[in-house]
């Protein structure tokens, strides 16, 4: 039978609501000097929303989606969904929520060595049932990847490896995915072919991208720019104004 975590009503509701990050900050302090990975950042991303974190290497965009995933604890700020205080919740009650609402997806795929691919996809969900297998196989098809099921992470290509883990972070329909760099390691081709199923996303939830290509960022709803640790531009992409544009026309 499949299960998730099952968090109390008030959790299920705040992970379908907006996501708002306070004066979000991470310092690394040694005796000569304090440097500043992420400094004072607040956002605002709904809960359906497509958001992208753009900026050089070593801006702190992949701090900032630390931060506001939990996955690193930050030196001071705050994150919250909807009404629940993410970022002051006891250890166990921030795992949970993430456990049930969070989908994660890094460059690299960390797949375990002694799963096939379709087990590895199937990890986030407790005793799968024949449902979520046919969701993991049909999300392994639509990345291409579908013959793959069977086989182990060494038998595979870095890139199919890559998209293993997509499937993985998709699975279970979390409320939240969180996506770094999805394309890097990928054709244009099959980069295309991969944002178009992380897109698909937003019908049940929030994606939430950091990308160099601002490309693949073109139809995202609002776009954050990150240099030197500090949140120096929010804008909407110009297609996304665009065909709002001729949408209300």
């Amino acid at each position: 039978m499949s299960e998730l975590i099952h968090l109390p009503e008030r959790l299920e509701r705040a992970s379908h609501e907006d996501l708002r990050a306070d004066k979000l900050t991470l310092t690394y302090v040694t005796p000569r000097s304090t440097t500043y990975a992420v400094r004072d950042v607040s956002l605002h991303v709904g809960p359906k929303e497509y958001a992208g974190i753009v900026g050089p290497s070593g801006s702190g965009k992949s701090s900032l989606l630390y931060l506001m995933s939990g996955m690193r604890t930050a030196t001071s700020g705050e994150v919250h969904f909807g009404s629940f205080h993410y970022s002051a919740a006891s250890p166990s009650e921030k795992l949970d929520f993430r456990r049930a609402s969070f989908g994660f997806i890094f460059q690299q795929p960390h797949l375990i060595s002694y799963l096939s691919v379709l087990e590895n996809v199937l990890v986030p969900i407790e005793n799968p049932d024949q449902a979520d297998k046919k969701r993991a196989l049909d999300l392994l098809d639509s990345l291409g990847i579908a013959e793959l099921a069977p086989k182990f992470p060494n038998e595979c290509s870095g890139g199919e490896r890559v998209r293993a883990s997509m499937a993985r972070g998709l699975v279970h329909r979390p409320a939240w995915l969180w996506v770094d760099e999805p394309t890097a390691s990928l054709d244009s081709q099959t980069g295309k072919m991969v944002m178009d199923v992380l897109r698909g996303q937003t019908d049940h939830g929030a994606l939430i991208v950091i990308t160099h290509d601002l490309e693949i960022l073109n139809d995202a709803d609002i776009v954050f720019r990150m240099r030197d640790g500090l949140l120096t531009e929010t804008f909407v992409p110009e297609a996304k104004k665009q065909n709002k544009d001729n949408v209300s026309s």
